[in-house]
């Protein structure tokens, strides 16, 4: 029990920190995050949708992968992107009103509190290391995907060793970003620890990452360890 409860003030300390982070970010956030456009473009791609599928967006930020995840679904899909940020939920839901996108919905929750469809066809995370890092997360959104739903994931990730000042740019843009160091030599491993089947591309000498591929064709729930 003792485990338990630590692990999961962690966790709650993890995610204040998190809104706290995007709190003085929010209203930058675009401009900091587009040298990163050609990334998310290119993962977007790699989630193969098709129109009238419904796609999550996890970690959604100020709502810039939306109108990408639109296109792909068409004016018959859905779009449920996710975000703990009041202050990036915010953003994103002017974008959606000045758009007039009827097929957006927006929910403002941890990812693993987010009331998520049953069944979705695919699932986005881009550049969110800290919800690819929370098991209770990872296991929830598993959850409410179709057997072999499309997978895609993004975001920096540790080099070789001897690129010193490639990782540490990667510390620095990291701190800025994420709670939780984690894993993060390899940020996609908790999506294979699920049983997912990915493909990993690397770019900029190996600081940046996109995983994409498949949901396992039936989930395996990962038990919370307690320390």
């Amino acid at each position: 029990m003792g485990g338990l409860m630590r692990d999961d003030s962690a966790h709650s300390a993890g995610h204040d920190a998190s809104r706290a982070m995007y709190r003085w970010r929010a209203y930058s956030y675009d401009l900091q995050l587009a040298p990163y456009e050609f990334i998310r473009r290119h993962a977007v791609e790699r989630l193969q949708l098709l129109p009238g599928q419904c796609v999550l967006d996890l970690g959604c930020g100020t709502g810039m992968s939306l109108e990408l995840l639109r296109q792909g679904v068409g004016a018959q899909g859905r779009v449920i992107a996710v975000d703990q940020s009041p202050e990036m939920i915010a953003l994103a839901r002017s974008r959606v009103s000045l758009q007039g996108w009827t097929n957006v919905e927006l929910v403002c929750a941890a990812v693993e509190d987010a009331p998520l469809p049953d069944a979705a066809d695919a699932a986005f995370f881009h550049l969110t290391h800290d919800i690819l890092q929370s098991p209770q997360a990872v296991d929830h959104v598993l959850r409410h995907l179709k057997p072999g739903a499309r997978l895609a994931a993004t975001g920096l990730k540790w080099t070789a060793p001897w690129l010193v000042p490639w990782n540490a740019l990667v510390g620095l843009f990291a701190a800025q970003s994420i709670s939780n160091f984690d894993r993060l030599a390899v940020p996609w491993q908790p999506l294979l620890d699920h049983g997912a089947v990915l493909q990993v591309e690397t770019v900029l000498m190996g600081t940046l990452y996109v995983a994409s591929g498949t949901a396992p064709p039936t989930h395996r729930r990962q038990g919370h360890r307690a320390h």
